[in-house]
């Protein structure tokens, strides 16, 4: 019989978070599969856990991927735990998932902790909508890819930074997205636990005087609906009413339609529209 791959979700501070699914699972497979062996090795003596681990890291995560697959298919049932909180979030598990699909090895998840959920439930913001984007890219045409699409995003943005690149991050994004209200969540499920809800300058002002500490959880406010239509009304306000309909007709829709959209946009009425593109 195959073997089977258990995402076994870690704490991300406090170490009572554990589940017990999570414990009696990670003694009963064959190996774990850590992303820090010296990190994980803690948390196994903490609650005596004997089973063997391995390494699967972000730089040996296709290769190492292939290895453990093999040994699923030969039997061997694998946990894999990250340094904190759930595999696959922001870390290589993506990659062993994959690789079990295609081989048609069986896998599971075992809830627990999400640094970026924890995070979002209590930093105040709107909880039904989100967009989780991790940490931004290093590369910084990416980067401002990203950011660009970002600015326009009305759902609660959730970032991950380290602390020594958390100014030049909250800077960059002020300039991306204007100083929208923000949560920076920092030492989360421990003793020294904040969520520090400010602005983008806000949080710029507090870490002149105070050195950023700890990994970050930045909880941005989504682009409201209103500052969304008053930039598209001063977009059609730029535009001549030709123009505007070529918005509309370049989309492949009929004319009397567009007509209605543009009346609609300018809050002004059908025939005014028409009249309008008589003049020019």
């Amino acid at each position: 019989m195959q073997g089977k791959l258990y995402l076994c979700a870690t704490p991300i501070g406090n170490l009572d978070d554990i589940t017990l699914r999570v414990l009696n699972t990670l003694k009963e497979v064959d190996l774990i599969a850590a992303e820090d062996t010296r990190h994980s090795i803690k948390l196994l003596n903490h609650f005596d856990i004997k089973t063997p681990m391995t390494s699967y890291h972000e730089f040996n995560k296709v290769e190492k991927a292939r290895v453990l697959v093999e040994k699923m298919k030969e039997g061997t049932n694998i946990a894999l735990i990250t340094d904190a909180g759930t595999p696959g979030i922001s870390d290589p598990g993506e990659e062993l998932v994959k690789q079990c699909y295609e081989a048609g090895i069986e896998l599971t998840s075992l809830p627990g902790p999400a640094a970026c959920i924890t995070a979002l439930t209590i930093s105040g913001m709107a909880t039904r909508r989100f967009a989780f984007e991790a940490f931004l890219p290093s590369d910084k045409k990416e980067k401002q890819r990203i950011l660009e699409e970002l600015k326009s995003e009305t759902r609660t943005i959730i970032l991950y930074e380290a602390p020594h690149r958390l100014v030049r991050t909250l800077e960059e994004l002020l300039e991306a997205l204007g100083n929208r209200r923000i949560t920076i969540c920092r030492e989360l499920t421990k003793k020294y636990e904040t969520a520090f809800r400010t602005t983008f300058q806000g949080a710029l002002d507090h870490f002149e005087t105070e050195e950023p500490r700890g990994e970050c959880v930045i909880v941005i406010e989504g682009k409201s609906p209103e500052e969304i239509k008053k930039e598209k009304e001063q977009t059609w306000e730029a535009m001549s009413i030709k123009e505007h309909m070529d918005v509309y007709l370049s989309q492949g829709i009929e004319k009397k339609e567009a007509m209605k959209l543009v009346a609609k946009d300018r809050g002004i009425g059908k025939r005014d529209v028409y009249q309008m593109l008589l003049e020019e």
